[in-house]
């Protein structure tokens, strides 16, 4: 064996590591995942966005405009 097929091979067992890499990051079972770690770094902030509590928020928020609309139609 020599220095050309061993750079080869040491070619192709990076690109295969790189192209494994890259489909496990952009596998959409880990979507998930990766969510949560990406807010990772606002944790310790007292009101963090958690992606569970999203619909939670947005039904709040819904239904705080909607009560606020209804007062103001009392108003009128």
């Amino acid at each position: 064996m020599d220095m050309g097929t061993i750079r080869g091979l040491g070619t192709v067992v990076v690109m295969v590591a790189f192209i494994g890499l890259a489909l496990w990051v952009y596998s959409p079972r880990r979507k998930a995942e990766f969510d949560d770690a990406r807010l990772l770094p606002f944790a310790d902030e007292p009101h963090a966005p958690h992606p569970l509590n999203r619909n939670e928020q947005a039904q709040a928020q819904a239904q705080a405009q909607a009560s606020q609309q209804t007062a103001r139609r009392s108003k009128e």
